[in-house]
């Protein structure tokens, strides 16, 4: 074991220099991948490891992120509009800008009075998760077994949810499907106690810092002369660094809709990489595991770790069961990741100027973001054999095993029972 931790630590910084070599060019090749959080669920395409031997599955806990949607809220759209519409009105728009300003009506004419909800591909995504869950394990879903599916108090989860299961049932009629969406499944899909809430506050310590990266990375004067003829009217009129946010997120969202509408042509590819960085940033410290804040944030997320242990003991003891199914959050998906040790999900960085070469946000929470752990059982044997999946590609966990990326249930179980209690302490 001793051996197995050193070659991990050895192997760990050689892992980071090649991952954040990486990250700028995978980012320029595909400039979606700067959307942060809103980069659509990506292609599933993968050929998995076989179980070992006479093991088959029988049991699935599930995490997943909502899918596609719009931006958070109609003032998201309307507040660059009514910028550049003010320009236009006294003739400070470019040829460039009026174009600009042009996409964004027929943008907002498709997302008026649905800021936060899915689009149509949210929808899609799901259902399309559940279809390869059910093909890909359908040992679980035979006969009718029972399924628990439960999701946060927002509308866009809980049809997540319903595009999730409707699409099992519709596979196996005979599938027991009991829902849940309320406060009392508030406490372990999406809790934040008062000392995270603190500690991810804008008054936190390390939001100083944060404001000085942010000011060094977002350079809106390139695009502000693109859209604007009166530099003079932007330093007088304009929040520029705001406008640019807004037209980035904008932007980013377009890959989430069926419009045929880019914005890319106004943004350079290092101004994506490093507005990205901005929000890789933040999402690191409130919700990954920069050692700021890392025990805030995974202490308050302990309540849904032990509902997945006992989600699966249940499972275990009870083989009616077929899956456990939950849907919540970006920000819920994050920090369980870390909790979990998950493969790219744990890295502990201090530097802001490397928290991207250790950990991405659109590897970790695409929309639509999932994790998976399959449970698998061998006739004749009390051992259970567990396999996680990120966002349906297969992980590793720091953990000896025989049959990697199978893991010992009883192994599994014991080092989060210890790191959780070492998270109490």
């Amino acid at each position: 074991m001793k051996l197995r931790l050193l070659m991990t630590c050895c192997f760990l910084p050689l892992v980071a220099v090649i991952y954040s070599q990486t990250i700028p060019q995978e980012i320029y090749d595909n400039l979606n991948k700067s959307a942060s959080v809103y980069y659509a669920y990506p292609q599933v395409d993968e050929q998995y490891t076989p179980a070992p031997a006479g093991y088959t599955p029988f049991y699935i806990s599930h995490y997943g992120r909502h899918g596609s949607r719009y931006l958070i809220a109609d003032t998201d759209y309307l507040s660059v509009m009514q910028v550049l519409e003010k320009a236009a009105a006294i003739g400070f728009l470019s040829e460039k800008g009026q174009d600009v300003y042009r996409r964004l009506q027929l943008v907002w004419k498709d997302a008026q009075g649905l800021g936060g909800q899915l689009t149509p591909l949210g929808y899609k995504q799901h259902r399309e998760i559940a279809g390869r869950m059910f093909h890909n394990f359908p040992e679980v879903f035979e006969g009718n077994k029972n399924i628990s599916a439960r999701s946060t108090v927002v509308i866009r989860c809980a049809l997540s949810m319903t595009a999730f299961c409707e699409t099992l049932k519709g596979l196996n009629p005979k599938l027991q499907i009991t829902y849940g969406s309320g406060d009392r499944y508030m406490n372990y899909l999406n809790y934040w106690n008062e000392d995270a809430r603190n500690f991810t506050s804008d008054e936190s310590s390390w939001r100083e810092s944060y404001r000085k990266f942010r000011k060094e990375h977002i350079c809106p004067e390139r695009l502000m002369k693109l859209l604007f003829t009166n530099q003079a009217y932007v330093e007088q009129h304009i929040n520029a660094e705001e406008l640019m946010i807004g037209l980035y997120w904008i932007a980013s969202d377009m890959q989430n809709v069926d419009l045929g509408i880019s914005f890319y042509d106004i943004f350079e590819g290092k101004e994506l990489f490093d507005i990205w960085q901005v929000f890789n940033y933040s999402h690191y410290v409130c919700n990954g595991t920069c050692p700021w804040g890392k025990e805030f944030v995974q202490r308050t997320f302990i309540p849904l770790l032990e509902n997945i242990l006992e989600s699966a003991e249940d499972a275990i003891k009870d083989r009616s069961a077929a899956a456990t199914l939950r849907f919540g959050h970006d920000g819920n998906v994050m920090p369980l990741t870390g909790l979990l040790h998950l493969e790219g999900c744990y890295a502990e960085e201090t530097n802001p100027e490397d928290f991207y070469r250790v950990w991405s946000d659109f590897k970790i929470v695409p929309m639509a973001a999932n994790v998976q752990l399959i449970f698998f059982s061998k006739k004749g044997s009390d051992d259970i054999l567990v396999k996680f999946m990120l966002n349906e590609k297969e992980v590793k966990v720091p953990l000896e095993s025989d049959v990697v990326p199978y893991y010992h249930w009883a192994d599994v179980e014991k080092f989060y029972r210890n790191y959780i209690a070492r998270l109490l302490l």
